[in-house]
């Protein structure tokens, strides 16, 4: 898989995509572009906190735990069958909560004004994406074999686009900053791009990804 947002321009992404909107009641073009708009900013905050060793060592652990070995996208028809099982949005809301922490209301909000979907819509697509995304994590570790931290932010640093670093940032900006007008749009791409010295970026916010409970 050359990146995420590959994932979603596939037949499996397709499928995501869909089973995504019928859940949560939301058109399907909407949906696509919450998703092609949410999934690189959690990636984009997992391999900040990958950058430091209780960060990786964290991710390293949750993706070992068994939960997230990729099994997810074998049935994705099944996972979206009649709803979404609760077990899988809690698993996706603790994953939230570890990856965001207490910018995540914050993020759901700017994804939401520039998605155009109601922040509480944003809010369950983001739990039902999370374990989808863990899932993708997972199974890329198996194919590549990843066994340690530096491994670990490599194999994220491949997903959102290898190292076109100035193209990512430039794709979260205009999604995230294109007002530019102060408001908690800005906070949100500062905080996902490093760019707000004061919050001090994601890992002094978050601590060790999935290290804490």
């Amino acid at each position: 898989m050359a990146g995420i947002l590959d994932l979603l321009n596939s037949d499996l992404g397709k499928n995501i995509i869909s089973g995504v909107a019928g859940q949560t009641g939301q058109d399907e073009s909407k949906t696509s572009g919450l998703l092609t708009m949410a999934l690189p900013v959690l990636m984009q905050a997992m391999q900040r906190n990958a950058a430091t060793p209780e960060g990786a060592q964290g991710l390293m652990s949750a993706l070992n735990g068994g939960k997230h070995d990729g099994s997810i996208l074998d049935n994705i028809g099944g996972l979206f069958n009649g709803g979404v099982d609760d077990n899988v949005m809690q698993e996706g809301d603790k994953i939230l909560g570890h990856v965001l922490g207490g910018k995540r209301e914050n993020v759901q909000n700017a994804l939401s004004q520039k998605s155009g979907v109601d922040s509480g819509a944003v809010s369950q697509m983001l739990k039902v994406a999370a374990p989808i995304l863990m899932g993708v994590l997972g199974k890329q570790q198996q194919q590549q074999n990843v066994s340690d931290s530096s491994g670990i932010s490599n194999m994220l640093g491949s997903l959102l686009g290898g190292n076109s670093a100035q193209s990512e940032q430039s794709f979260l900006t205009s999604i995230l900053d294109a007002d530019g007008d102060g408001s908690i749009v800005d906070d949100v791409a500062g905080m996902v791009l490093g760019g707000d010295k004061k919050a001090g970026g994601l890992g002094g916010l978050l601590g060790g990804l999935f290290g804490k409970k």
